[in-house]
C-alpha cells in the first residue's frame, strides 16, 4: 500500500525495472510509490548495479530489528517545534538525504548535511549529531571533515566552548562556487593537454573545445550565483 513499507514483491519489481533500464520515476509509477521511496531503497541497498531484491528485503528487516533492539531510553520521537509532525520531519530528512546522495554526496555526509539543514538553528554539536543519527563520533567527525572541505559546513564554538558544526543561508552559494572551482580545474587540465597532444590534432582539438565549454559554464555559473546572492540575500532597506 502506498505509504507503507515496501513488500518483497515490490522490491522484486524494482530489481526488474533496474534490469530493464527504467528510471526511478518510471519504476515508482508502476508501484504507485513516490520516486524518493524507490531512490532511497536502491541507494541504501547497493545502488542500481548491485541491487538485489531478496538481499535488500533481508537487510531492511535486520535494520528494523536492530533499531528496536538497540534503541536507547529516551530515543522515542521527540515533540517538534512549531507544531510539526515528527514523522513527517523524519521522512523529509530521509528524502533530503537521498537527494544529496543522488547529487554525489557520500551517504554519511549526506545524512549529516540533511540533519543540519532541517534544524532551526542550522548548527549542532558532535554529541547532538551522534544522538540524532545513532552513529559513532568517528563517523560524525569524518563526515564533518568532508563537508568542511566542500565549504558546506563550518566549525564554531558556543558560549560553553563546545564545538558546533554549522551551516548558513549561503551554503548553496558556497557549494556552487566550489563546483565552479572544480570545473575550472578540469578546464585547465584539458587546456594543458592541448600543448602536449598538439592543437592541430584531433585529440588536441577535442581538449580545446572541452576546455572552452567548461570555461563558459563555470564563468556563467559564477556570475549567476553572484547575482542571485546579491538579490536574494540582500538586507531589505528601511521602509519609506
Amino acid at each position: 500500500m502506498p505509504g507503507g513499507r515496501l513488500t518483497q514483491q515490490e522490491r522484486r519489481q524494482i530489481a526488474q525495472g533496474l534490469a530493464d533500464g527504467l528510471a526511478y520515476a518510471e519504476i515508482a509509477r508502476g508501484l504507485d510509490r513516490p520516486t524518493s521511496t524507490v531512490t532511497r531503497e536502491v541507494l541504501r541497498n547497493g545502488g542500481p548495479t548491485a541491487y538485489r531484491a531478496d538481499m535488500a528485503h533481508r537487510a531492511t528487516e535486520r535494520r528494523a530489528h536492530r533499531r528496536v533492539r538497540t534503541a536507547p531510553r529516551g530515543a522515542e520521537v521527540q515533540p517538534q517545534a512549531y507544531g510539526r509532525d515528527p514523522e513527517a520531519v523524519r521522512a523529509y530528512e530521509e528524502t533530503l538525504t537521498t537527494v544529496y546522495m543522488q547529487s554525489g554526496t557520500p551517504q554519511m555526509m549526506a545524512r549529516v548535511l540533511a540533519c543540519l539543514t532541517v534544524s532551526d538553528t542550522g548548527s549542532l554539536t558532535a554529541a547532538e549529531l551522534v544522538q540524532r543519527l545513532q552513529v559513532s563520533p568517528a563517523s560524525v567527525s569524518k563526515a564533518v571533515a568532508y563537508l568542511e572541505g566542500q565549504d558546506l559546513v563550518r566549525r564554531e564554538r558556543d558560549e560553553g566552548r563546545r564545538e558546533r558544526y554549522a551551516m548558513d543561508d549561503e551554503v548553496m552559494y558556497q557549494a556552487m562556487m566550489s563546483s565552479v572551482r572544480s570545473t575550472a580545474q578540469v578546464a585547465e587540465a584539458h587546456r594543458q593537454g592541448v600543448g602536449v597532444l598538439g592543437p592541430g590534432t584531433p585529440a588536441g582539438a577535442r581538449l580545446e573545445n572541452t576546455a572552452r565549454f567548461l570555461d563558459y559554464v563555470s564563468e556563467s555559473l559564477a556570475r549567476a550565483a553572484d547575482q542571485a546572492r546579491e538579490i536574494l540575500h540582500s538586507k531589505p532597506g528601511p521602509a519609506s
